[in-house]
């Protein structure tokens, strides 16, 4: 097991709670993460139960968890249940002596198949019931359909406020991930992080161990793994979207993420490239987000003003890269040349887009509070408009504060470059845009600082700049993986 100790630690304080009771924890996460693996080894070193659901009927599903059962309890006479509260019932009997992990792994298959079921759950589990109070079952409820487990212990939902646990596991980030893979040249681990991002199984199951060895072998890597059409990460992209309950009738959310590939990244601009008005795409958007597909990010400088980008990196560099040209990648021996001829389209859609993203999760998780002049409240883009000049300026990194008077501070705006050595001009733009942020008066900007990001590197001129200033800080690769 890589990298999961805080979530073993979450479960294990979970299942190995002594209180009376039994108690209903949530474990969700997109596909790939490794929850299974994680629960499985959870109820094996705490000799619990784990019943995988799969897409089946009701009935289906009632006589597998009762075969299921029938083999770890061994009871004098098979169990044959007839409903799920008779399931659910029997499985608070497992914690009679002593707490006992209990898994339904992809819960949303079976409440699909019968939506009563987290009512079934809520009633079971209710403070007062005999059965759940001669109980120590710790009941673990696990899911991948993002909009389903959202929902589940949100507003009315039946088990809202009965969960003692609620569990997210997430992606690896890009520092773990280059672990992961065993890369050590930070430039390298970014391009590879840029096309399949943080989920473990990519690595161990579908390219089957394939990582590059180099950055001379990046390009080899990339049309023996994810453009070869033999390889599981081929369709992998297209797979993520069919497993998604709520994305029926998938044409429409195929465009709309085809448009944010495109860089087509706030509403207008989406409804512009699907020619079609800003209303009639609001509930493929909201649907998208629900599923985790796609994240909304808030302009930090105007309101109202969102954008929107590709939460999965796989699907971002198949959009981007892939399905413009699908018919010649699944004929044998095209990646190659379909790959030499997407390097530009490589490094502006998704290199250039990723490096800044990385390097705001750097300023929000990894980097030093003392170098950005406090602890982040939030980190986020947006556009500053320059009265002086009337022109627009994009701002890749806002670091935003907490806010111990009127007007919260901006601790630090950044600039970031992917394949552009970062000079004293850039420094300057910065300048400028923080008089003009400090004119519009909506942050303290009295000690903001400075930030130029760099994945090629920094000229003389912005050294020596960095040497005479307090308020100016350079990161390039190392120090994102630092």
């Amino acid at each position: 097991m890589f990298d999961r100790d805080h979530e073993w630690a979450a479960l294990g304080g979970f299942i190995s709670d002594d209180q009376p009771g039994a108690t209903l924890g949530v474990v969700s996460g997109r596909r790939r993460q490794g929850k299974t693996y994680l629960l499985e080894a959870a109820c094996q070193a705490a000799g619990g139960f784990y019943f995988g659901a799969t897409e089946a009927t009701d009935a289906e599903s009632l006589r597998r968890i009762s075969r299921s059962l029938t083999e770890h309890v061994r009871p004098a006479s098979p169990y044959h249940f007839a409903g799920w509260a008779e399931v659910i019932d029997a499985l608070l009997a497992l914690g009679r002596e002593r707490p006992i992990p209990v898994v339904i792994d992809e819960f949303p298959y079976l409440a699909r198949a019968n939506p009563e079921l987290p009512s079934i759950v809520q009633e079971a589990l209710r403070p007062r019931r005999t059965q759940r109070s001669e109980s120590r079952t710790r009941l673990l409820l696990c899911g991948s359909a993002l909009s389903f487990m959202g929902k589940l212990l949100a507003g009315n939902a039946p088990l809202r406020g009965r969960a003692g646990l609620d569990l997210l596991v997430r992606r690896l980030d890009h520092q773990l991930a280059a672990q992961f893979w065993d890369i050590t040249d930070p430039r390298l681990a970014m391009q590879v992080h840029a096309i399949v991002g943080g989920t473990p199984a990519y690595r161990r199951e579908f390219a089957r161990g394939d990582s590059p060895s180099g950055l001379d072998d990046f390009d080899s890597w990339v049309t023996r793994t994810v453009l070869n059409p033999e390889s599981a990460l081929f369709r992998e992209a297209r797979y993520l979207l069919a497993e998604e309950p709520d994305l029926r009738d998938t044409t429409l959310y195929l465009s709309v993420l085809a448009s944010v590939a495109e860089g087509n990244a706030t509403r207008g601009g989406m409804a512009n490239y699907l020619e079609r008005k800003a209303a009639d795409i609001a509930h493929p958007i909201n649907v998208l987000e629900d599923a985790g597909l796609l994240y909304r990010d808030d302009d930090v400088f105007r309101a109202n003003r969102p954008t929107f980008r590709i939460a999965e990196p796989l699907i971002a560099f198949y959009h981007a890269i892939m399905r413009p040209v699908w018919d010649q990648l699944e004929r044998p021996g095209a990646a190659e040349r379909v790959w030499r001829a997407s390097q530009r389209r490589f490094a502006s859609n998704i290199l250039g887009p990723h490096f800044e993203q990385v390097c705001r999760d750097w300023a929000l998780h990894h980097a030093d509070p003392d170098l950005l002049g406090g602890l982040p409240a939030r980190v986020g883009h947006g556009v500053v408009h320059d009265p002086r000049t009337r022109a627009n300026h994009e701002v890749d990194v806002a670091v935003i504060g907490i806010a111990d008077g009127e007007k919260p501070p901006l601790l630090a705006i950044g600039e970031a470059k992917w394949n552009d050595t970062m000079g004293i001009a850039h420094l300057d733009r910065l300048r400028q845009i923080r008089d003009a942020v400090g004119e519009a008066g909506r942050y303290d900007v009295r000690e903001t600082r400075l930030i130029c990001f760099s994945g090629a590197g920094f000229n003389d001129r912005i050294h020596e700049a960095t040497a005479a200033s307090d308020d100016v800080v350079l990161v390039g690769l190392p120090e994102l993986y630092a």
